[in-house]
């Protein structure tokens, strides 16, 4: 069984998060987009964790499920999952670095926040509260309480608040987490870098690559998600759906094996977000890597540094070369017996493949000519959903022909190119987002530049 699982997303608790995130509306999203497993996003904060305990209940399985089950689509299962941001001095530098913790039970979240609060965590102040705790001190305080707690680094090469971000982060997990580095069994890729990118790293070499949306908003869900697959099947009588557990998704992150595994991960174009390369919003510069290393990092026109992009940065940590990954192309096998392209790496055939996929709002956003929010796009992108089972149910697995059917030549030609690779893109940098676009110069255009509908907060 393949479960599409989103781990790591916010609630209207945290800053610049739409207050249309509670829990039945995360659930509502998670059911349209196909997602079989969310994160509850938060749970340190005091507010949203009595939304937890009054609006899902504990399975017994160390994931919990909706209390009322109705949102219309298949009802996603949750695990409770939350971010916090330490920003600490070490080796005489500022560090900010975001980091996952996934726990079994609501008893241990209850705990561990408690904990936090005596070492003077204040978390009330943001569902991703702010703490003075050290990357060590947070896994040491999880571990102790719960030992199958899962601590993983959250958009690993974001410049300022990531475990190696160039503006506050480290060279390494083990100068980051010290005796607790051997604990840390995966990191999060973020919007800005993909696995190949990763798989440069030597120190990830034994360990898992997770791909997660980071949402602030319903819509935002599943640009990036991870793919498990879970052999072990078992059906609940009293509503008919299969279990999975917690220790299910553990196993597949600390001991893959063939019962319990990362089948792949769907990824957002790295290019599109916004610290893919390196620049200066406000100067107007933007340089892709070559152009960096014959330039440099500073700023030609005010005389700063660059933002360091994460090309760069990972350029910079890299144990091997790209060329070292013999990437290609391969056929990988889904549900149903059809097969969709992938991107993997022949050194490395153990590393699970990658799917690039562009969100369905977008594409027929830019297939109508219309905003994203507009009910011209919403209209569609309800029926097709509607329809064919979800948004990934679209994008990876239904045919043109079907496609075509309900929502159009127009946009089932759009998914066909992003299928295909056929994409226009332009990076982004320094806090900008890049621009994927399916129609290039000369090719037939909507009536409208729908891409700038990527600039919104959410």
């Amino acid at each position: 069984m393949e479960v599409i699982a989103d781990l790591q997303l916010h609630s209207r608790f945290s800053r610049a998060v739409s207050p249309a995130m509670t829990i039945p509306n995360i659930a509502q999203w998670a059911a349209r987009k196909g997602i079989g497993l969310v994160a509850t996003g938060d749970w340190t904060h005091p507010i949203w964790f009595r939304e937890i305990e009054r609006d899902l209940e504990e399975m017994g399985s160390g994931l919990l499920r909706l209390k009322t089950q109705d949102v219309g689509l298949k009802t996603p299962f949750f695990m409770l999952a939350t971010e916090v941001s330490s920003i600490y001095s070490q080796g005489g530098k500022l560090r900010r670095v975001h980091t996952l913790i996934w726990v079994p039970t609501i008893e241990a979240a209850r705990k561990i926040s408690a904990e936090m609060t005596k070492r003077g965590c204040n978390l009330m102040s943001d569902g991703r509260p702010i703490v003075g705790l050290s990357c060590i001190h947070i896994a040491q305080l999880v571990l102790s309480i719960e030992p199958k707690a899962l601590i993983i680094p959250a958009h690993a090469w974001t410049p300022w608040f990531s475990v190696y971000g160039s503006l506050g982060g480290f060279d390494s997990l083990d100068e980051a987490f010290g005796p607790f580095a051997n604990n840390v069994y995966a990191v999060e890729t973020g919007l800005s870098s993909n696995p190949a990118m990763n798989w440069r790293i030597k120190e990830l070499d034994n360990r898992s690559i997770v791909s997660f949306s980071d949402a602030h908003s319903g819509p935002k869900l599943g640009r990036e998600a991870t793919v498990f697959e879970i052999r072990d099947e078992h059906v609940m009588e009293e509503r008919d759906q299969h279990v999975i557990s917690y220790q299910d998704i553990y196993d597949a992150i600390v001991k893959p094996s063939e019962r319990d595994k990362i089948a792949y991960t769907i990824e957002f174009y790295p290019e599109e977000g916004k610290y893919h390369w390196s620049g200066h919003r406000s100067c107007g510069i933007r340089w892709g890597p070559e152009e960096t290393k014959q330039k440099g990092t500073t700023c030609p026109v005010c005389g700063k540094s660059l933002t360091q992009g994460v090309v760069q940065r990972v350029e910079a940590l890299a144990g091997r070369s790209e060329a070292d990954l013999q990437i290609s192309n391969v056929q990988f096998p889904i549900s149903n017996g059809k097969t969709i392209q992938m991107t993997g790496s022949e050194k490395f055939p153990n590393r699970p493949p990658f799917v690039m996929l562009v969100p369905l709002q977008e594409i027929i956003s830019e297939c109508i000519g219309s905003p994203v929010a507009s009910p011209k796009v919403q209209g569609p992108y309800s029926a097709v959903t509607d329809a064919l089972g979800g948004e990934f149910a679209v994008l990876l697995e239904a045919s043109i022909e079907e496609i075509t059917k309900i929502a159009g030549d127009r946009v089932a030609q759009g998914i066909d190119k992003v299928r295909r690779g056929d994409l226009v893109i332009d990076p982004g940098y320094d806090g900008v987002f890049g621009v994927v676009r399916l129609w290039r110069e000369g090719e037939e255009k909507p009536l409208l530049d729908a891409s700038k509908e990527q600039l919104h907060m959410f």
